[in-house]
């Protein structure tokens, strides 16, 4: 059994999720205080991508980044890079569908955030970086943690967006879904049940995850309630 799709799925994945970790914090906590006009706004066309179908967004990226496309044609000329049909084309696709998950996550963490704390932090001289990395955060880090969780395994199991940018070429490109698919496409059941059956196993294991997190939340409240 070639392990490739696995381990390509894995970093596509893990690339993605610290890429979304870090910006869905950036736009999550600007937004969130961001006037409720500007963030009706910004928070509807960040969260298109969730509700678009995945290939809607797979033809969304490739009109801007194909070969023939404005960014696509600059990268190429410039840099000579092609920014499609690479193992790491997929990271554009699955960095745009799994972005709003983040930062709907952590948008939410930071509104429940109680910010007497912070102005607490503030009286006493602490600095906005400080107050955000020491309080802030160690306060939101459940729910932060459990968008990082759910964001990794909707990376990993990404097929349409994927399949558009990035296509099918074994042992270059292919992931787990993309494997599925071609399996079954040329009648070879039996080995397509295995990835499926990886594929559980990952998703079990990321929800058992995010499970864990999110009863380690509610703990400290059912404290707090008695």
């Amino acid at each position: 059994m070639d392990w490739f799709p696995l381990l390509n799925s894995l970093r596509i994945a893990g690339i993605s999720t610290v890429i979304v970790f870090f910006a869905g914090i950036f736009a999550a906590f600007h937004i969130a205080k961001a006037p409720r006009l500007v963030k009706g706004v910004l928070d509807v066309f960040l969260t298109m991508p969730l509700v678009l179908p995945p290939t809607v967004v797979g033809y969304l990226l490739l009109r801007v980044l194909g070969p023939k496309r404005p960014v696509g044609a600059w990268a190429l000329r410039t840099l000579g890079v092609k920014l499609t049909m690479t193992w790491w084309s997929a990271i554009f696709a699955t960095v745009v569908v799994v972005f709003p998950l983040m930062y709907r996550t952590a948008r939410g963490a930071f509104e429940s955030f109680d910010e007497t704390l912070a102005y607490s932090g503030q009286s006493l001289g602490l600095s906005n970086a400080y107050i955000f990395w020491r309080i802030r955060m160690p306060c939101c880090r459940q729910g932060i943690l459990a968008g990082a969780v759910l964001a990794f395994a909707r990376a990993l199991g990404e097929y349409g967006a994927t399949s558009m940018i990035a296509g099918y070429t074994p042992g270059r490109t292919a992931t787990i879904s993309t494997t599925v698919y071609q399996l079954w496409r040329t009648n070879d059941d039996a080995l397509a049940f295995q990835w499926v059956m990886v594929n559980m196993a990952i998703s079990f294991a990321v929800l058992l995850a995010v499970n864990m997190l999110e009863k380690k939340s509610a703990a400290p409240k059912e404290k707090e309630g008695r």
